[in-house]
């Protein structure tokens, strides 16, 4: 193998698999390298300007990490969050993610995804910072994430919500006063505060 064909895959391996196209060849890399692999199978190209390693064993929540590097804005909301935060029992069938009001989303082939538009103040609150490998990646916290399922219950049902709050106060041991600080945010208190109430 070429010798800078090695120091690419090793640039990979650094970096959780996967990489930028700018990021590649900002480090100094020719884009013949690149192509090069890709062509011997060794690489391949998931996105637009995005590529992984084709046997590199993925970090924790591959999708997430490739979704949040072609989205950077975007911060991973609702059942996705849950799914983080291991409180469902639902599995995501694509990566939800939250983006501005009125910002334009950005055309994601992979993997699958649904953006969700966040009025500024409730996009601004609540948001956590993950390492993922050598990425980070935006995710909501979890008393944010139920006052967010409630906001968009008739898109997501309003029992994944309900078993979600459930799960939150009986087993992640999340602040009820917390989950009520959001609901108000999100102008959800008024449905979320008798569900609370039976809980407590």
């Amino acid at each position: 193998m070429k010798q800078n064909n090695r120091k690419m895959l090793n640039y990979f391996k650094t970096h959780s698999g996967t990489a930028r196209f700018s990021s590649i060849i900002k480090s100094g890399f020719h884009s013949d390298t690149l192509y090069s692999l890709e062509k011997e199978g060794k690489i391949e190209k998931i996105a637009k300007g995005l590529y992984r390693i084709t046997d590199y064993k993925p970090d924790v929540y591959p999708d997430f990490t490739i979704a949040s590097l072609q989205a950077p804005r975007g911060i991973i909301c609702l059942i996705s969050a849950l799914s983080f935060h291991e409180a469902t029992n639902e599995i995501p069938g694509h990566v939800d993610i939250a983006i501005p009001a009125g910002t334009r989303a950005n055309k994601i082939d992979y993997p699958p995804i649904q953006f969700y538009r966040f009025s500024l103040k409730p996009w601004n609150a609540g948001i956590e910072k993950h390492q993922i490998g050598e990425y980070e990646i935006k995710v909501y916290n979890l008393a944010k994430t139920i006052a967010d399922c409630f906001k968009f219950r008739n898109k997501i049902g309003v029992n994944v919500a309900r078993d979600a709050l459930k799960t939150a106060i009986t087993e992640k041991n999340v602040s009820p006063k917390d989950i009520m600080k959001y609901a108000k945010i999100c102008r959800v208190d008024k449905i979320i505060k008798p569900m609370l109430e039976t809980l407590i």
